[in-house]
């Protein structure tokens, strides 16, 4: 969020106004910002409160609950200004719907401005509680390097979830391998493809490149081996595993959140070029996951970096995880950006 509306999001709610109800008044207000500026013909402002609008938006629908009217309406307010934003990027961006289990996983693409040749791909994904659009500001990193970004709702996450119904199962990493043909189907976008997984997202990422030979690069923030030791040391998560797994009550969340887990065996299939970032104190997903992670990778390219002082998935070190993570993808995908 824009700072002074996170700051008078929380100030707010301390005084007992309705958490969602405020953060609809400020993306109300952000959204009137973008307008006139758009109106005075500064595209660069407008889209940047559209960006702002989109946040709010976003953190306002958070603790609702998916049946909750409420959350779907702010949610919709949320892809609308976002999409107005993604429309004043150059090239625009695009709303992506790919079918997968009977429905439609929904995604943004990010191109990069104009390029000689098709640039390479990376599919960002979340945790928990992702949501696609909090990843615009590494995104943009990415597009400056020339390298695309396909901003995705895995099954389970944000509007795959609360629209088109589709969680998370044991077949998921077969919704990873129809966004990568997605893309390499797309004439405009080269066949090098990466995937990058944040919290929740890096256990997800890590499987998908397992499981998909095509996939050439993975990087995992703040991920994990073991999703199931989040929700265990923090119970009342398991209600975010439950929506996210679309299972009936919480035993059944947490039965199903076991099985998921990168062993040994898992690990020595994983050969693409990998990077792993993860922060000391860590209190979502320990470090000593994400070390197995890294130590039983079978890639003869990868790196590991670890931030003594690191919170999760590194939000205290932004510049330097994306600049980081960005010249990484861009150097082992081979990407070129135009001068």
């Amino acid at each position: 969020m824009e700072w002074a509306d996170a700051v008078e999001l929380h100030a707010r709610a301390d005084q007992g106004e309705r958490w969602h109800e405020v953060a609809l008044t400020l993306g109300l207000r952000d959204t009137e910002r973008a307008e006139a500026a758009l109106a005075a013909g500064h595209r660069r402002t407008a889209r940047d409160w559209y960006l702002a609008a989109a946040a709010c938006y976003r953190f306002g629908q958070v603790p609702l609950l998916d049946s909750d009217r409420a959350k779907t309406l702010l949610y919709q307010r949320l892809i609308d200004a976002f999409g107005r934003a993604g429309a004043l990027h150059d090239p625009p961006v695009e709303y992506v719907s790919i079918p997968w289990g009977g429905g439609l996983l929904r995604a943004w693409l990010l191109r990069p401005p104009t390029l000689h040749a098709p640039p390479p791909t990376v599919i960002v994904v979340g945790g928990f509680d992702g949501w696609r659009e909090e990843y615009y500001s590494g995104a943009v990193y990415l597009l400056e390097r020339g390298v695309a970004v396909l901003l995705a709702d895995a099954p389970g996450q944000g509007e795959t979830r609360l629209f088109e119904g589709l969680t998370l199962g044991p077949d998921f990493t077969t919704a990873f391998a129809a966004l990568v043909s997605w893309i390499r189907d797309d004439d405009r976008l080269a066949d090098r493809v990466g995937i990058w997984g944040n919290s929740m997202g890096g256990f997800l990422a890590a499987a998908a490149a397992i499981a998909d030979d095509r996939i050439q690069a993975c990087c995992v923030n703040g991920g994990t081996t073991t999703p199931i030791e989040f929700p265990a040391r923090y119970p009342r998560m398991v209600d975010k595993a439950q929506l996210l797994l679309g299972a009936a009550d919480a035993e059944q969340a947490m039965n199903t959140l076991g099985k998921l887990h990168l062993d040994a065996a898992a690990l020595a299939r994983l050969t693409c070029p990998l990077l792993v970032l993860h922060g000391t104190p860590d209190q979502v997903f320990l470090v000593e996951n994400a070390r197995t992670l890294y130590a039983g990778a079978a890639s003869r390219d990868k790196t590991w970096r670890e931030w003594a002082d690191g919170d999760h998935c590194l939000y205290n070190h932004s510049m330097e995880k994306h600049t980081l993570v960005a010249d990484w993808f861009a150097d082992r995908l081979g990407a070129r950006a135009d001068p």
